[in-house]
């Protein structure tokens, strides 16, 4: 049985720290990773419905301008979690597409065995959406590209937001088994 008090990260467990949030001109999030863009036709439709469902599951409404900003600065903020692990990766393997896919790996199966030892974790590209401030504050040296970052504490299994659950295709529709008997 897990003792420990579980963290904010995941979720509603002490204040958050106060973070000074740098205004980034024209609007523009400075990922490390260029080739980052905004999702579009069905993957937009998909990212649109699973935060409906998430504000619905935790009584935001709409037009609740305050609630839904907190929400998103809880994001930029590793979702409060007392641990958050900034995965990088080399600079001269930034055009190498398998140190990519290494690195998701890599950070996949440090998710997995987390879990696995009863912490909660959640990959969470938004933490690193300022990437020159996380930079700067988890003083990452230049020859390192900033891709993702973890967010790590004890989970909380009442916090509404973790019964969320996005929809999915059918294996079918992404999938072809070629070679295996029925």
């Amino acid at each position: 049985m897990n003792t420990h008090k579980p963290c904010s990260a995941f979720w509603n467990a002490r204040p958050a720290p106060a973070v000074r949030v740098r205004a980034i001109p024209h609007g523009r999030l400075p990922r490390e990773i260029e080739d980052y863009s905004a999702y579009e036709g069905e993957h937009r439709k998909r990212q649109i419905e699973i935060a409906v469902q998430l504000f619905e599951a935790m009584g935001i409404e709409r037009h609740d301008a305050e609630r839904r900003q907190d929400w998103v600065m809880r994001g930029f903020r590793q979702f409060d979690a007392p641990v958050s692990i900034v995965v990088c990766f080399d600079k001269s393997l930034l055009n190498n597409t398998i140190a990519h896919f290494d690195t998701g790996a890599m950070t996949y199966g440090l998710v997995l065995a987390a879990w696995s030892k009863g912490l909660g974790a959640v990959i969470n590209g938004q933490g690193i959406m300022q990437s020159p401030v996380v930079r700067e504050v988890a003083d990452i040296p230049d020859d390192q590209v900033i891709l993702t970052c973890v967010a790590l504490g004890w989970p909380d299994d009442g916090f509404v937001a973790n019964s969320v659950v996005s929809r999915r295709r059918p294996i079918s529709h992404v999938t072809r088994f070629l070679g295996f008997d029925d």
